[in-house]
């Protein structure tokens, strides 16, 4: 008796909550068909019409020296304008109207106006609530305003080499380049877009109710610090223009942490207006996708190698006749000259070439190589958060080639990535350890939770006694070598003046070169590894003439900006 009553009760509520949703579809139906039914009819060629206002896409913050944080990619809202050409009421004239408070290209308008059977012409897009509430009023037939979101970048070319931009691909908006497209699966909402029809908008709630997107989505926080980055981008931009360079790039980052501070290249775009870009590869990002043979940066990495297996310190000496003889090759000091009996810190400071080739003898190739492969990892990923990131080409030490190995000591014949050399540095820096460069920092949950990113550190690759004779050798390099540096601050740091392979293999360009210059401060306590590449530039030799200055100026920006405490 009492299972009869507990059956007959359930089915009751069976009952219940069917009639119940009868009764909600009947009222929704009435509100469709009733209330809106002419509104429809009028617009009933658009029931398909695809819309994109359903689009959504999570943030990408950049983040101050305080900590608040700043949009770089963002959703804006708005409206798509579309035509019904058979309706207008005088083609010229509507035009006339919508051009007095949108831009419009005329000749466009009006060929889309010919098309009388045509039920749906998107003339403009991106348009603001405000322009839109203005062509409303002017309530003009066959005109007609679709809500719209889009993806929009508030700093416009700031950053944009690492943050990416977001369009179509198979009918999807996607993340492309940079962060959108290496965090994508963590930004993307949802890949479908919503038809506008009769039954969609019946079922349009309940949808929104039932179907939720329950994967790790979220907003990105980055380490970029705004006004850094703007400095940086400055500095690099000035140097193009002065040099008339190929391309220019600058890094600034943690070397305790791999937190990227600032990322800057030219040329660069807009991500807004990413389809106006003439050539594609200025999309890349040259510090993850790019190897260049770097040339003398490249020396107090050896240096610091040969040292830490000891073959080497500081006073040990060699007699420099301005160049020796690998092999059936004859490699020159850069001005051909020789300095007589010179010690390790006089390779450096004056950048010898010969001086380096003794100390890849000194090491063996064995030793070489392991360095090269297991501590400094120079053929290998960084592992930083960009798509595309490239090996570097080392593998000609493989093989025991005896001009392979001199080469490769003063940065020739072998090409790595900007990231490793930084890495690399950073380890100088560090006390000794392999960070992971990267961007992002954390993921902001939907839910408000905040996911920090963890990102792995190599054991030591050198010991701290080979750290703290190698960073006093590259101080004396600036002091001594270049005889800049800052008055209250202790710089270390290396210039690099590589040539320029040709593309088909058979040589070096004797007028083309890469600049480069590399370092870090206060030597004594570091916090940020500063890098600057400079591709190409024209009329001049030496990267010391092209770097120097926008490197000691971005040092002392970032010293008086985070008032950060001299060390001399």
């Amino acid at each position: 008796m009492l299972e009869t009553k507990v059956h007959r009760r359930r089915i009751r509520v069976i009952i219940g909550t069917v009639v119940l949703i009868g009764a909600l579809s009947i009222g929704r139906l009435f509100f469709l068909q009733i209330i809106h039914g002419k509104a429809y009819a009028e617009h009933a060629e658009h029931q398909y019409v695809s819309v994109t206002d359903t689009f959504d896409r999570g943030n990408i913050y950049l983040k101050d020296k305080n900590d608040e944080l700043i949009a770089a990619a963002t959703i804006e809202s708005g409206f798509r304008l579309a035509i019904v050409p058979g309706r207008l009421k005088g083609d010229e004239a509507t035009y006339e109207a919508i051009a007095n408070i949108i831009p419009l290209n005329k000749e466009a308008f009006l060929t889309a106006a010919e098309k009388k059977n045509d039920p749906y012409e998107e003339v403009a897009e991106r348009v603001t609530p405000e322009q839109a509430d203005a062509i409303n009023k002017l309530k003009l037939p066959g005109v007609t305003l679709y809500a719209d979101k889009w993806r929009f970048y508030p700093g416009g070319t700031l950053a944009s080499k690492a943050i990416g931009f977001v369009s179509y691909k198979d009918n999807t908006l996607t993340g492309n380049y940079g962060l959108e497209n290496y965090y994508n699966d963590v930004l993307s909402r949802s890949s479908e877009d919503l038809s506008v029809n009769f039954f969609a908008e019946l079922f349009a709630n309940v949808q929104s109710t039932l179907f939720k997107n329950t994967g790790a989505s979220g907003d990105i926080v980055t380490s970029i610090e705004p006004n850094v980055q703007t400095e940086l981008e400055r500095s690099v931009a000035a140097v193009k223009e002065q040099w008339s360079s190929d391309a220019v790039g600058g890094v600034v980052m943690d070397p305790y942490t791999g937190e990227i501070i600032a990322m800057a290249q030219v040329p660069t775009f807009d991500p807004n207006s990413y389809s106006n870009v003439d050539d594609i590869s200025v999309y890349t990002n040259p510090f993850a996708q790019n190897v260049y043979e770097m040339g003398s940066i490249i020396k107090p990495l050896i240096m610091s190698s040969a040292i830490d297996a000891g073959k080497v310190t500081p006073q040990t000496t060699y007699f420099d006749k301005g160049s020796v003889t690998v092999g059936n090759k004859t490699i020159y000091n850069f001005d051909k000259k020789g300095r007589g009996t010179a010690t390790m810190q006089d390779v450096l400071n004056q950048s010898l070439n010969t001086g380096m080739v003794f100390v890849e003898g000194q090491m063996g190739k064995d030793v070489f190589r392991d360095y090269v492969f297991n501590h400094f990892k120079l053929g290998e990923k960084t592992g930083i958060d960009l798509p595309g990131e490239v090996n570097g080409l080392v593998g000609t030490l493989k093989g025991n080639n005896d001009v392979n190995f001199a080469t490769a000591a003063f940065g020739q014949g072998i090409a790595i990535t900007p990231l490793n050399i930084i890495r690399g540095y950073a380890a100088l820096a560090n006390g000794g350890y392999l960070v992971t460069p990267h961007l992002a920092t954390a993921i902001l949950k939907k839910n408000g939770d905040e996911k920090t990113l963890d990102w792995p550190k190599s054991g030591a690759i050198l010991k701290p006694e080979t750290v703290s004779t190698i960073t006093t050798m590259m101080i004396h390099v600036v002091d001594d070598g270049y005889h800049r540096g800052l008055a209250h601050y202790t710089v270390a740091a290396k210039t690099g003046t590589a040539q320029i392979a040709r593309p088909d293999g058979t040589g070096y360009y004797d007028d083309r070169n890469l600049h480069s210059l590399v370092g870090f401060f206060p030597a004594t306590n570091p916090r940020f590894v500063v890098y600057f590449f400079n591709y190409y530039p024209k009329k001049v030799n030496y990267a010391v003439q092209t770097l120097a200055d926008p490197f000691f100026n971005m040092v002392q920006f970032l010293a008086n900006y985070y008032d950060i405490t001299p060390d001399r």
